[in-house]
């Protein structure tokens, strides 16, 4: 058989990362411990609380969650706040920009809400994207009008004005957005995310976006080049983080995969790749979001995948597991893999009643300490669901996170 002397060094490259990688993970971990809590909550009729995300601002942190009522049906933005890392939360409140606008014959209202702290102005950029329910018939609109992003900005305990965020690129006539999405707040105050976008009945592409941000607007300076996969509704809902100086962008699919790709520069990335395990097996994934766990030493991402204790889980979605990614293969270290948040009940026998997860946020919220927050939802149990929030200890500080 002839192999190319590139075939050779790229095995031989990769074995020898795995190797390094086993020896990584019989060191000491750097994740010393994760423990599950639930926030109480006040009860939601005919539903529970969703999409919750948090942010350190200052010496608080911040969180944007909303009901649930049924598939994509949301209630109106709440935001709360904590004094002493999540110990304790004020009362959750209506977001009023956030909340549901006369719109036709339903409503406009806002879903998939990521809040960033942005140090430079001292605000909160909450963003998310618009949705729009009927007004007779309560419940998502399956022919949706086009989509953008939505934000509001919160400081020092109040919200400014609503506003849309324009791009007036053809490529996105149908849908352009950042739900659900990790964005990288940079040194010099621009703002790089990352969007999905497309036209009407055809996939979805992803590509990296520049913006500028006075703490007031938001504004788009540059996109980037596309990332594309032609499989169901194409690429969806990107997170980005910036690690070593350079950015790392994933990306939910709908082919059994997630995908990882890298640049230098957060508009021009290299070819994508499927996420796989250290020494080649792919994960298996089915349309969900991941998102990053980002330490000053090493980079991990949690995400969900199918597993044998949850076969029949609707897309796996139970539990939330973690892994370490190794930055120069951008594969995952199998042997630092565990569980977020566990799964609750029975996913193989009984999986109508587990609770499902991955509409989730990640937040570093001081250098010992990272949360993972995720609203779980059971539909086939009245809607009911736990806030739930895994504090992710570290054994080594988290340089990434000032001391306040």
């Amino acid at each position: 058989m002839n192999f190319s002397r590139r075939h050779f060094l790229q095995t031989t490259g990769l074995t020898l990362a795995w190797g390094a990688n086993r020896a990584l993970a019989a060191e000491a971990p750097l994740i010393e411990s994760i423990e599950k809590t639930v926030v109480p909550a006040p009860a939601v009729k005919a539903g529970t609380w969703f999409h919750p995300r948090a942010c350190l601002a200052g010496k608080k942190v911040f969180m944007t969650l909303q009901p649930i009522m049924g598939s994509d049906y949301f209630g109106p933005v709440h935001w709360t706040t904590s004094d002493d890392l999540g110990k304790t939360w004020r009362e959750f409140q209506p977001a009023p920009p956030l909340g549901w606008e006369g719109e036709g014959e339903g409503s406009e209202a806002v879903c998939d809400v990521t809040p960033e702290y942005h140090p430079k102005t001292g605000t909160v950029l909450a963003l998310g994207q618009n949705v729009f329910y009927k007004t007779r018939t309560p419940g998502f609109k399956g022919d949706q009008p086009p989509r953008w992003p939505m934000y509001a900005v919160w400081k020092d305990g109040a919200w400014g004005p609503r506003h849309k965020l324009v791009w007036d690129d053809p490529r996105g006539s149908q849908i352009y957005s950042n739900n659900c999405g990790q964005r990288v707040m940079m040194p010099n105050g621009e703002v790089m995310m990352s969007f999905t976008f497309g036209v009407k009945d055809k996939p979805r592409a992803v590509c990296g976006v520049r913006c500028s941000f006075d703490g007031e607007q938001l504004l788009i300076q540059e996109t980037g080049l596309e990332i594309t996969n032609p499989v169901g509704r194409g690429l969806l809902e990107p997170s980005l983080t910036h690690f070593q100086n350079r950015f790392y962008l994933t990306i939910r699919a709908e082919d059994n995969h997630g995908y990882v790709a890298v640049s230098e520069d957060g508009l021009h990335y290299e070819p994508k790749q499927a996420w796989a395990w250290d020494d080649g097996e792919p994960l298996t994934m089915s349309t969900t979001q991941q998102h990053w766990l980002t330490h000053s030493d090493a980079l991990f991402l949690v995400y969900t995948r199918k597993d044998a204790t949850n076969l029949k889980v609707m897309r796996w979605r139970a539990p939330l597991w973690v892994a370490q990614v190794d930055p120069k293969t951008l594969r995952l270290i199998r042997a630092t893999e565990r569980v977020v948040l566990p799964l609750i009940g029975d996913g193989v026998n009984q999986a109508d009643l587990v609770p499902m997860m991955g509409n989730f946020g990640i937040a570093n919220v001081s250098p010992n300490e990272s949360w993972v927050t995720d609203g779980s939802w059971c539909p086939k149990a009245g809607n009911s669901g736990e806030l739930q929030l895994a504090r992710v200890r570290w054994s080594k500080a988290n340089r990434l996170v000032a001391t306040v």
